[in-house]
């Protein structure tokens, strides 16, 4: 699983074994080492992010940061996504 970038002690990362067929552009964000039950924000078309849940539970605030630095760093996602997946789909 390809890691992004960390956020104080939280990582953003994507799954290696996305599903078929390949959902729209999305990290996963875990406090630690990346787990199944981890925080899911799509990327947008405009740039953007989207908050798809919070299975891993950081706290608001955090949260909050932490999509304001996703949202900040979106085209370093979408590259990485592209150089991984090979395929680009946003989420709106």
């Amino acid at each position: 699983m390809p890691q992004v970038f960390k956020v104080g002690s939280y990582w953003v990362y994507f799954w290696a074994n996305e599903n078929e067929p390949l959902e729209p552009i999305h990290v996963h964000v875990a406090q630690g080492a990346p787990n199944s039950n981890a925080t899911k924000i799509w990327i947008t078309k405009a740039g953007g992010c989207y908050l798809c849940n919070n299975n891993s539970q950081i706290p608001p605030r955090v949260l909050r940061n932490i999509m304001a630095v996703i949202e900040a760093r979106s085209g370093e996602v979408i590259e990485k996504w592209t150089a991984f997946f090979g395929e680009i789909r946003y989420f709106c």
